[in-house]
């Protein structure tokens, strides 16, 4: 039987210098029977060598468009936006599910061409209803960071935007960034800022909460509130009334707006900084609809028009972790191993079959017009 061949493609999204593979989980899947070829990268953070040092096969960037059907490409962010039909398994995050802008354009390429998505957001254990991989927790650790560096920003360069951000080395490098800036910070305030987090349970709000801790905010200045506060509906005076408000939530239905327009428009506000890690921008049900565009690393903040003192601004990256993208991925790859071990049988497995079967269903609601070629 021949052995199945994994693809692992060049991420083509700005400043994403995460991996779905590591040089260590490519080992363990050639050791396993696997032939895995990995496209070069100018933007990766692990080197090519250091696939090729494990066994790899490295082969041109973007080569994944001409691979043979049969092999199942690898990634992790969207695909670029072209519209030809897509032909092979595909194995990584295309945020169309949940009627983002654009879904049916990108849902309807797999379909028109034979192909599959095997949603790695939707991959999860049959027996618990639980991911079996996310990088919730370091989404939710970055983007407590630059809600922090954004506070302290704002403080001492008033009116003038966040700059870009790049990626860091590792966390001891963040944190030391942070610490920094937050010491700046409070000098101009002459405080420490008051921070909530809704989905503090979960595993992003975990991150964010860890965040806040190692730049030093003492537990009272750090708000927890997971569906038991947020169960009576908002908004919610208490996030106007902290310094940032980090939404840490997983969106899945329609629920009351935790902040509104109206809401930041009532005396006594103090927030500045909104970080929405879930960045469901475009999502009909986004509880926080104050702004309408996903930011970058580049441009990381966007200006609430129409309110001062103090102004707000928002973070909505939509791939916070490459913030940290060694540790990263790292993390997110481990948890993934023992299902990617199983593509071989991917039908056959029942973690991949659930994906496979949601990628139908969503299938079943496409417009016909998106199936035209």
């Amino acid at each position: 039987m021949a052995s199945t061949v994994l693809h692992l493609r060049s991420e083509d999204k700005p400043l994403e210098h995460r991996s779905a593979l590591t040089p260590t989980t490519t080992k363990a899947l050639i050791n396993a029977g696997y032939v895995v070829n990995v496209e070069k990268s100018p933007v990766r953070i692990f080197d090519d060598e250091e696939f090729s040092a494990v066994g790899a096969t490295l082969v041109p960037t973007g080569s994944w468009r001409d691979a043979p059907k049969e092999h199942i490409i690898v990634g992790l962010k969207e695909l670029p936006e072209e519209t030809f039909p897509l032909k092979h398994v595909h194995v990584q995050f295309a945020h169309c599910y949940k009627q983002q802008g654009g879904w049916e354009t990108v849902l309807a390429r797999f379909p028109r061409g034979g192909g599959t998505l095997l949603d790695l957001e939707f991959l999860q254990d049959p027996a618990t209803g639980r991911r079996v991989a996310a990088f919730g927790y370091q989404a939710g650790f970055s983007g407590s960071a630059l809600a922090l560096k954004n506070w302290a920003w704002q403080l001492t360069h008033p009116g003038v935007p966040l700059p870009g951000v790049e990626s860091y080395p590792n966390e001891d490098a963040l944190i030391a960034d942070v610490k920094k800036d937050l010491a700046a910070g409070q000098a101009k305030a002459g405080r420490q800022p008051r921070v909530i987090v809704i989905g503090a349970l979960g595993r992003c709000g975990r991150g964010a909460v860890d965040l806040c801790l190692k730049a030093g905010l003492p537990t009272e200045q750090i708000i927890k509130w997971d569906m038991a506060e947020t169960a009576k509906g908002g908004p919610f005076k208490e996030i106007t009334e902290s310094d940032i408000f980090v939404n840490c939530i997983y969106l899945s239905s329609q629920i009351p707006h935790f902040v509104n327009m109206y809401s930041l428009k009532a005396p006594g506000r103090q927030l500045s900084v909104v970080c929405d890690v879930s960045a469901d921008t475009t999502n009909p049900y986004n509880p926080v609809p104050i702004y309408t565009i996903a930011t970058t690393f580049s441009n990381p903040t966007v200006p609430v028009e129409g309110l001062e003192n103090p102004p707000l601004s928002v973070i909505s990256i939509d791939h916070l972790p490459s913030l940290l993208p060694r540790e990263s991925s790292e993390s997110f790859s481990n948890d993934l191993l023992p299902y990617l071990l199983k593509l071989n049988d991917w039908q056959n497995d029942p973690v991949w079959a659930g994906a496979s079967k949601l990628f139908q269903e969503k299938v079943a609601t496409l417009p016909k017009g998106a199936l035209e070629n």
